[in-house]
């Protein structure tokens, strides 16, 4: 089994919550009648999370108006979202990742719908030039992780290394990495990082940012807050 990203983004006659709509109601179904899916998660940039626009941090090219993961028997067997739903997705591009799950979401279900509460905030990342791939990893896998999930209050962490883009118009990326947040930190630098009074807040902060510093170059990432949306494959073992 091997974990597909995508990067989606939408014609641009559809509106963000139009096409979070369509591709649930219209692209999943057919995702989830392929005999080879075996997991599918979906993250839209919709209204549900504007109130956290302002964690929007874009500086390599557009941002991606979804994100989706597909757990495939083959990566190579891929579907196309832009041919499925072509009305919809105006291009797309694909990456093989590896994925670790350092925060298992186990406290905040589904909605009805899918919806998993709060939101959740995609990075994608580029490793910095001044940074092998062994220092990288050890920084990032190593020590990083841990200072993430000591300082914030994510329930949920995945890190998706990149192992090769499966599309030659695939931007640059080595890594994507998607927490889950809940509500309130949207709104509230304290709810973020987890921080019941303006010491913990800057501590925690102040440890966020300085360890980022070390594997990240912020000319190089973008950042983008999504409604994150969970379905099971409608065939599979």
């Amino acid at each position: 089994m091997e974990k597909v990203l995508y990067s989606l983004w939408r014609q641009d006659t559809v509106t963000a919550d139009d096409f979070g709509a369509g591709l649930r109601q219209q692209l999943v179904p057919q995702l989830q009648a392929l005999a080879s899916l075996r997991g599918l998660r979906l993250a839209v940039a919709d209204r549900a999370v504007a109130a956290a626009a302002d964690k929007r941090l874009q500086t390599t090219g557009a941002l991606p108006d979804a994100l989706l993961s597909l757990w495939l028997d083959d990566a190579w067997r891929r579907p196309d979202p832009a041919a499925l739903v072509p009305a919809l997705v105006a291009r797309s591009c694909a990456w093989l990742v590896s994925e670790a799950e350092p925060i298992v979401n186990s406290s905040q279900l589904p909605a009805a719908d899918g919806r998993v509460p709060g939101f959740c905030q995609v990075a994608l990342l580029q490793r910095p030039p001044r940074l092998d791939q062994e220092t990288w990893l050890s920084i990032w896998k190593g020590s990083h992780g841990q200072v993430a999930i000591d300082t914030q209050s994510t329930f949920g962490y995945r890190q998706n290394l990149v192992v090769c883009a499966l599309d030659a118009h695939a931007p640059l990326l080595h890594a994507v990495v998607e927490e889950n947040f809940p509500d309130a930190a949207m709104t509230s630098r304290h709810a973020f990082y987890a921080a019941a009074d303006d010491a913990t807040l800057a501590a925690n902060e102040t440890a966020m940012m300085e360890s980022c510093a070390r594997f990240i170059d912020f000319d190089r990432i973008d950042v983008v807050p999504m409604s994150e949306y969970l379905f099971s494959p409608a065939a599979g073992p």
